[in-house]
C-alpha cells in the first residue's frame, strides 16, 4: 500500500483507526506471496471494502490466481476457482437441485460460486449465457434455482480475469455484465529485482502454501460498516459526478460511463481513505481510482478505435482538464 503510514490523528475516529491497522495487516500478508505489487493489493482491497469485484485484464503468468488466493487465505475465508470454458453450463456456475430418493424432495447443491472468493478464470472464455450466470450472484449476492433463491456468504469478492492479448476462440464480456465489475486492474510485469525475488522465493515451495490468515471474514465485514462512516465532502461528490459527466461528453466515446461509475467512484472512495487512515475522502483518492473504475465502462467510436486510442487514455485526459471543484 501507499501512504498507508497509520499513526493517531486529531479528529479520526478510533474505529477508523483500527479498521486501517487491519487492512493494513491484510496488505502486509498478500505482499509476501504477490511481490512489488502494493498499488494492486490495494485496490483489490478497497473493492473488497467497497463491496464490488474486479475484472484483471492481464497476460498470463503474472499472478492473477495468487492475487485471488492470497486475498482469501489472508481473511479466513472459503476459496473457490470456476475455469471458465466453452462447455461450461450455467449450472456449474450457481448448483443445481439433486433429487433425495430416501427423501422424495429435491435438495439444493450449491455450485462453485458459494464462496467467500470466487476466481473466475478466463471468463471470457464461456459462453455469454454462462457469463450471464454470474450477474445475479455478483449484483444480489444470491443466486435463483428452479424458483429458489440462495443466498451467498458475506463478504463475497468475485476476481475475474481474462487474457488481454489472446481473443481466439472467446466471446466479449457484454457492456452490462462490464458494468457489474466495480474496478478493471492490470498486475503488469514485475521488474528486475522483483522478479529475482519471486525466483528465490519459489526455489522450494510457493510462499502461498505458508500463508497464514490473518484476518476473518468478520473482520471484512467490520471494515465494509466503517467504510460507510467515512465523510465525503459536496466539493468531491460534484467532482467525481463530473468526471463519470465528462466520459459520456468526450468526442472519442459513444457511450460514457453510467450512474453506476459515479457510486463505484464514491464507494472505492471511501474505502480507499479507510484503507489509509483517513475518515474523509481527498479528490486525489478520486484521482488514482478514476482509471480502474471508469475506463472500462467507456465504449469508443469506431474512429477512436481505427485511431488506437484506448479507454484509459480518455480518462487520463478528463483527470487533467476536469477541474477540481473548490481548488484555486
Amino acid at each position: 500500500m501507499q501512504n498507508t503510514a497509520i499513526s493517531p490523528a486529531a479528529g479520526v475516529s478510533p474505529g477508523i483507526l483500527d479498521a486501517a491497522t487491519v487492512a493494513r495487516r491484510i496488505a502486509d500478508n498478500i505482499a509476501t506471496v504477490i511481490v512489488g505489487k502494493d498499488d494492486v493489493i490495494e485496490q483489490a482491497l478497497a473493492a473488497l471494502v467497497a463491496e464490488g469485484h474486479i475484472l484483471v485484464e492481464d497476460v498470463p503468468g503474472v499472478g492473477k490466481t495468487m492475487l485471488a488466493r492470497s486475498i482469501a487465505v489472508s481473511i479466513s475465508g472459503t476459496f473457490s476457482r470456476i475455469q471458465f470454458t466453452p462447455d461450461l453450463l450455467p449450472s456449474d456456475v450457481t448448483g443445481v437441485s439433486v433429487y433425495n430418493q430416501s427423501t422424495g424432495e429435491f435438495s439444493f447443491r450449491s455450485g462453485p460460486v458459494a464462496a467467500h472468493l470466487v476466481l473466475a478464470d478466463e471468463i471470457n472464455r464461456a459462453t455469454p449465457k454462462t457469463q450471464s450466470a454470474l450477474l445475479e450472484a455478483m449484483e444480489e449476492r444470491q443466486v435463483t434455482v428452479d424458483g429458489v433463491t440462495h443466498p451467498l456468504p458475506p463478504p463475497f469478492l468475485v476476481i475475474a480475469t481474462q487474457n488481454s492479448i489472446e481473443y481466439e476462440g472467446t466471446f466479449p464480456l457484454p457492456e452490462a455484465q462490464l458494468d457489474r465489475f466495480l474496478m478493471r486492474v492490470s498486475i503488469g510485469y514485475p521488474r528486475f529485482d522483483e522478479e529475482i525475488t519471486i525466483i528465490a522465493q519459489q526455489e522450494h515451495s510457493h510462499p502461498i502454501l505458508e500463508l497464514e490468515p490473518v484476518a476473518t471474514p468478520d473482520d471484512v465485514l467490520s471494515l465494509q460498516q466503517a467504510a460507510q462512516e467515512v465523510y465525503v465532502d459536496g466539493l468531491v461528490r460534484e467532482y467525481l459526478v463530473a468526471l463519470s459527466e465528462a466520459t459520456r461528453e468526450h468526442a472519442d466515446a459513444a457511450l460514457g460511463a453510467s450512474p453506476r461509475a459515479s457510486l463505484g467512484l464514491f464507494r472505492t472512495g471511501r474505502a480507499l481513505a479507510l484503507l489509509r487512515g483517513r475518515d474523509y475522502v481527498l479528490p486525489d483518492d478520486i484521482k488514482e481510482l478514476a482509471v480502474a473504475v471508469l475506463a472500462h465502462r467507456i465504449v469508443l467510436t469506431p474512429a477512436a478505435r481505427m485511431r488506437g486510442v484506448l479507454p484509459e487514455r480518455v480518462v487520463e485526459e478528463l483527470l487533467n482538464s476536469v477541474p477540481v471543484p473548490g481548488a484555486r
